[in-house]
């Protein structure tokens, strides 16, 4: 997943993203409100974990902009204001949860993925998926970006649903071949890119960007700007 951390202490913003990297995620890291937000309105994250207390402007005030800009990506409060009223403060200016200072990274870690279960699950409930500037119907099979209709083969569509739903996240050839084709071996074809060069002739190449990253020796990932 693709996290930004808003944490201005210089050991503690570190810490954290070294340890979520480890954790397989990509890791925005910024120490200053100002600067986060302006990144969390450029670009699509999965799960935000804010500090309150921070230069420039402070992380309830980010997150209430986010969710004023119907940003719904989750977000996890950590923090040292750890009083009742903080912690309802917190949650109802759009937080998912909150940790106090001092805390376990394990328990940072659960948590995050507990909150982006339950952000998944809601999604799967819906037929709608959204990522970026694209959408794709689950039920009626289509795909549209930026107001245009993109025809798909079943293929495709269902390449790009993965990629969607993984968003952030590197899929390797092998990942792809089990989550798109059902095969558990490498058939040795070129199966995988072909498919995917033709998906990113259709829905980046009119668009005249990249959604599609590869990652040399690792795989491909979706990241819409």
């Amino acid at each position: 997943m693709r996290l930004l951390v808003l944490e201005d202490d210089g050991t503690l913003g570190p810490w954290m993203e070294k340890g979520l990297t480890e954790a397989g995620h990509v890791v925005d890291l910024f120490a200053d409100g100002k600067q986060a937000l302006a990144a969390a309105m450029r670009h699509d994250y999965d799960v935000f974990v804010l500090d309150r207390m921070v230069p420039g402007l402070d992380g309830l005030s980010v997150l209430k902009s986010l969710r004023q800009a119907k940003i719904a990506a989750p977000a996890i409060f950590v923090t040292a204001q750890g009083d009742v009223d903080d912690r309802v403060e917190g949650l109802l200016a759009g937080g998912d949860d909150y940790l106090t200072k001092p805390f376990a990274f394990s328990e940072l870690l659960a948590r995050i993925e507990v909150i982006t279960r339950r952000q998944t699950g809601n999604q799967e409930r819906s037929s709608e998926l959204t990522k970026g500037d694209m959408s794709i119907d689950l039920h009626k099979r289509t795909c549209i970006r930026q107001g245009q209709a993109i025809d798909l083969n079943p293929k495709e569509f269902q390449l790009l649903e993965v990629f969607m739903r993984s968003n952030g996240r590197v899929q390797t050839r092998t990942m792809l071949l089990e989550k798109v084709w059902d095969m558990h071996f490498d058939p040795t074809t070129s199966v995988v890119e072909t498919h995917i060069s033709r998906l990113r002739g259709k829905i980046e190449k009119p668009f005249g960007d990249t959604l599609i990253r590869t990652i040399r020796g690792a795989g491909y990932v979706f990241r819409p700007r």
